[in-house]
């Protein structure tokens, strides 16, 4: 009878025996070493299943915290802040529009009155609001416009805003105040941080023109002379493109 045989079959000799018996006995250690590394884990975890437990639960307290001051704590703060900045706000805004009474308006604004808070109040108050932070813009601008350059610098410098205008507003209020200051170095590099925080047609003419004229009384005419020609170049129609021509003529000498 014909021994029927499958197809690539072969004997295993003694080495190929070998090395199968090697390999199931290296297959069998390494799960012996996983069912023991498992039993150790699980020991462990018995072990310390108290702190484990205590540490989950300290995350979950730590989380319900956060949610709990955010709702109930946080948000009234923020809500009695923007209230308590009306006011002040309100001094400041007719203090722009006025023409006599313009530094008590300013001083009532930073220093509030009748019981109201001014803008150092909520600053001091109702630190990390965003009311703060807004307080410290008007008050780096009312300091400003008294002309107390120090303190518009530091207070200008603790406002931090995303803001096109405002953002860039704050970074060129620093500028004028280094400028008035006689320190034309520092005028001209918060112009130019105030260029390059946003492109629009309100603050970028009129800190690219300021920064030529402070680039000008520096005598540094070529970077003075970009300022300017980008100003007619891009914002011919603002009112700092009136008269540019003259001002590239002066840069160009």
């Amino acid at each position: 009878m014909a021994t029927y045989k499958k197809r690539g079959f072969k004997p295993k000799n003694k080495a190929e025996e070998a090395q199968v018996e090697e390999h199931d006995s290296t297959t069998a250690e390494v799960f012996h070493t996983l069912d023991e590394s498992a039993s150790k884990t699980e020991a462990w975890v018995q072990k310390n299943q108290n702190y484990i437990l205590g540490v989950i639960g300290a995350v979950a307290i730590g989380v319900l915290a956060y949610l709990a001051y955010h709702q109930f704590i946080q948000k009234p703060k923020e809500a009695s802040a923007a209230n308590e900045l009306f006011y002040p706000q309100q001094y400041f805004d007719q203090a722009l529009a006025s023409e006599t009474a313009k530094d008590s308006l300013f001083t009532l604004a930073l220093n509030g009155a009748e019981g109201k808070y001014g803008f150092l109040d909520i600053i001091e108050e109702y630190s990390g609001t965003k009311a703060a932070n807004l307080a410290e813009y008007s008050a780096g601008m009312t300091y400003l416009n008294l002309q107390q350059y120090g303190e518009a610098i530091s207070h200008l410098e603790n406002f931090s805003s995303d803001d096109a205008i405002m953002g860039a507003m704050a970074k060129g209020g620093i500028g004028d105040a280094f400028s008035q200051l006689n320190q034309p170095e520092d005028a001209l590099d918060y112009y130019e941080k105030a260029i390059a925080h946003s492109d629009n047609e309100f603050t970028t003419p009129r800190f690219l023109y300021k920064a030529g004229v402070v680039a000008m009384e520096m005598d540094q005419k070529e970077k003075a002379l970009g300022y300017f020609e980008r100003i007619k170049e891009e914002y011919p129609k603002s009112p700092e493109g009136i008269g540019i021509d003259g001002l590239i003529g002066l840069a160009q000498n």
